[in-house]
């Protein structure tokens, strides 16, 4: 039974008719023992995973299945429908990580936490805390996605079907990794109320966050049932097709026009991928075509106009939503980490079902990249969103209202290496690299495959290939794209020298062919041998990567790579502390150095660059050559808050400057809440709505009084002020205030600034007052927020 537990649980049901052709070898069969992947896996085991259950003790997610089912007299907690969800999550990687390692105390830990769902379970099999525990809820109207006035009312929303279908997950993978099937049992109890429900002649709205697709595949899988199977295609059927008694709910939701018609990724970007995901398995148990020529054309138009170089999807962060074509910003990208998981989970289906390495060229660049920037190295604490640019603002949390993502984190890198073989026929495919050993199931054997590298810091790869038997078969080596010239599998990314070392195959020292095929394979077809080593050698060269020049803000910009690794510059490891002024020529040399010190040990790539920076305030500019390195991007932030980029101006005109000192740059910043650093950091906004420039808002408070303080080393005189403020309409809850005023402080005591000219309120301006000198120690900036809305300042200016 265990065998069958893979990275996408396909386990096989009792009389398969279809499936996927490529089957992913289970995460069980591989162990890891490299300086990479085994100690964040153990992290994630032994830290992360205690952490999440912790957390959702403390924040009331568990405590409420309990009151739920009426064995606890708290009220229910928490600011969202979802949050069984997470707990779920949590489960579904504790059970995977049960296999990995006996554990008996996480086990019973996992049995009372089942035995409290069996309680929360209404008697038809309906499962959702907060509607069930509503009369224990303080202000249930406060609470965001909810039922209104009963069961599935709000069900674009609401997450009733979204909850289940990651329950649905967790029980699964909890019966195939303990036999027990307690947990399975609750799952069949809801998931057959919802087939009784929704279908032909019951309820036809689907799902508003798709997810119940991916689980009722598995259930499926597990039991055969094939009702299982039907639900989940009936609710991708719904999508697109208004009746009588239901509007569709828009691109957000990916509920415009029906999913076979649908071209383009919109809306959502985690509720878009976890869809794509559910029809890649749909169309594979179902054998429908239509289902796989729809995913095939939207995965064609996420990776030649919508991914992130770190392999994060949704640039906005307004419905944490796919923009538009090339609208990749960097420093206001959303790239959410549950988006980059499930890209993993997208990618890894489209190649089960076509047997092409492109599709592992993303997911890798994924893994590597945009989902593991989303855990820290100590496993405790979580990126929500991962920019590719950051003035400082950005810093991981240790757990969030909304954590979707940190439940994701661990039961995705409980499971990663599932993603890294694949059967098919008489073949073995190797599509991912890393020191491990593996019992592969394959025909009447187990073929023991043994890699030996240092990967990714090191391209060269030794395969120990021991067959049960002697046997003949084909052992199919995937050459990355990045190996081959080809970041992507499209034209958004370049790099900018083409040409490559060889990639260089031997079998037991003799020479091998290197050319792959048109699928990203090198296929070795031969008798196997106890013993037999394949050697393979791909090089490792530092890239410069160019963007495709319809992305606006990557133009005149270059980012580096090295192996599946995409790098930044981080404030820590530049001479000011900085990174947006910096300059890479074209011609700077870059070295490589190891530095086993450094965030879990990596390797740097160092080279000298060029600092802009102002003279004087009437725009004259020098350059200076300073040391740089940089690190790969999955680590950025463990020291501290500051700047970072991916995206490195290749002249000194894509820089911004190092500005010329002024006395608000000066100035201690400190304010009534809120982030400060920005307000003085000397960066000029495109306008009031910006979020590539960088701000201090006061949000969620809204109607308030509130300032911004600047103490100055000495006293100093003043007499101008300029304030631009944060107007995020169309995207938010900050407007310009009311109204404003400045105080400077006098001894002990804080006095408004006499003769100043009119304080306007005007967004995508500087608004400047003006007023007879003032020599003071400090200045106040007061803000009244409108009624009813927040606000913020993006700069204050003092002459």
């Amino acid at each position: 039974m265990l065998a069958s537990l893979a990275a996408l649980s396909l386990v096989m049901p009792a009389n398969p008719t279809h499936d996927y052709p490529y089957q992913p070898v289970p995460f069980t069969a591989v162990h890891w023992h490299d300086d990479f992947w085994a100690p964040r896996i153990e992290t994630n085991r032994a830290v992360t995973i205690p952490y999440a259950f912790e957390q959702s003790e403390q924040t009331g997610r568990i405590e409420n299945f309990k009151v739920a089912g009426g064995l606890s007299d708290q009220t229910w907690t928490g600011g969202f429908g979802f949050n069984d969800s997470d707990v779920s999550k949590i489960m579904e990687g504790a059970a995977y990580a049960l296999v990995v390692q006996d554990d008996p105390r996480l086990d019973a830990y996992l049995d009372n936490l089942i035995s409290w769902y069996a309680a929360a379970q209404e008697d038809d099999g309906y499962l959702y805390t907060l509607w069930t525990a509503r009369n224990t809820v303080d202000d249930y109207d406060q609470v965001v996605c909810r039922p209104i006035k009963e069961r599935w009312d709000n069900i674009n929303m609401s997450h009733e079907l979204y909850n289940v279908g990651h329950m649905y997950e967790a029980a699964v993978a909890h019966y195939l990794a303990t036999g027990k099937r307690t947990f399975l049992d609750v799952a069949i109890r809801n998931a057959d109320l919802i087939c009784r429900v929704f279908n032909e002649g019951g309820r036809h709205d689907p799902p508003g966050h798709q997810e119940i697709e991916i689980g009722l595949a598995k259930l499926y899988r597990v039991t055969g049932d094939q009702k299982y199977l039907d639900t989940a295609r009936f609710f991708l059927e719904q999508r697109g097709r208004p009746t009588e008694t239901r509007k569709t709910y828009g691109p957000y939701s990916q509920d415009h026009v029906p999913v076979t018609e649908q071209t383009e990724a919109v809306g959502h970007a985690v509720r878009a991928n976890y869809m794509y995901a559910g029809m890649a398995d749909v169309a594979a148990l179902a054998n429908d075509p239509a289902y796989v020529d729809a995913i095939g054309v939207i995965w064609d138009n996420v990776v030649s106009k919508k991914l992130y170089l770190t392999g994060g999807v949704g640039a906005r962060s307004a419905g944490e939503a796919y923009g538009e074509n090339y609208e990749l910003p960097n420093e206001s990208a959303y790239a959410e980490t549950c988006a980059a998981i499930a890209n993993i989970y997208w990618n890894h289906r489209m190649f089960c079902l076509h047997g092409d390495a492109k599709y592992i060229d993303v997911m890798e660049r994924s893994l590597y990249n945009g989902v593991l920037s989303g855990v820290a190295l100590d496993g405790k604490t979580f990126f929500y969103d991962n920019p590719l640019s950051s003035s400082g603002q950005h810093q991981r949390s240790p757990w969030f209202g909304c954590a979707c993502c940190p439940s994701n984190i661990t039961r995705f890198l409980a499971s990663v290496g599932g993603y890294m073989y694949a059967v098919r026929d008489e073949a073995i495919y190797v599509n991912l690299y890393g020191a491990s050993t593996a019992e592969v199931p394959f025909g009447r054997q187990k073929v023991k495959l043994t890699q030996t590298t240092n990967y990714p810091w090191d391209g060269n790869v030794a395969i120990e290939v021991q067959p049960a038997f002697n046997s003949t078969f084909e052992l199919r080596i995937r050459v990355p794209g990045w190996a081959q010239d080809r970041p992507i599998p499209s034209d958004l990314y370049a790099y900018d020298a083409p040409g490559h070392a060889p990639v260089v195959l031997t079998v037991n020292g003799e020479p091998a062919p290197s050319r792959p095929d048109e699928h990203g394979y090198i296929a070795l077809d031969r008798e196997w041998r106890q013993g037999d080593t394949v050697q393979l050698i791909l090089p490792m060269p530092v890239r410069r990567v160019l963007s495709n020049d319809r992305v606006e803000a990557n133009r005149g910009r270059v980012a580096l790579e090295r192996g599946p690794l995409v790098y930044c510059v981080e404030f820590a490891d530049t001479p000011a502390a900085r990174t947006h002024d910096l300059v890479l020529p074209d011609d700077a040399q870059i070295s490589i150095e190891q530095r086993p010190d450094l965030l879990g040990g990596v390797t740097t790539l160092n080279f000298t660059a060029r600092s802009v920076r102002a003279v004087d305030d009437d725009g004259h500019l020098s350059e200076v050559p300073v040391a740089v390195a940089a690190i790969p991007y999955n680590v950025w932030s463990h020291r501290g808050r500051g700047e970072m980029d991916v995206w490195l101006a290749r002249s000194a005109d894509k820089a911004i400057p190092i500005p010329a000192p002024t006395i608000a740059s000066q100035a201690k910043a400190s304010a009534s809440g809120g982030d400060v650093r920005g307000v003085n950091d000397q960066r000029q906004p495109r306008n009031s709505n910006d979020h590539d420039s960088t701000w201090i808002h006061w949000w969620p408070r809204k109607g308030t009084t509130e300032w911004v303080q600047y103490d100055f080393a000495q006293p100093t005189t003043v007499r101008q002020c300029e304030v631009y403020f944060f107007d995020d309409t169309g995207r938010g809850e900050c407007r310009v205030p009311a109204s404003w005023r400045l105080l400077a402080r006098d001894g002990d005591e804080w006095r408004q600034i006499a003769n100043a000219s009119a304080y306007t309120c005007e967004p995508d301006r500087y608004n400047t007052v003006t007023f007879d000198p003032v020599q003071t120690t400090a200045l106040r900036l007061e803000v009244k927020l409108k009624e009813g809305w927040s606000t913020g300042i993006h700069e204050w200016r003092v002459k």
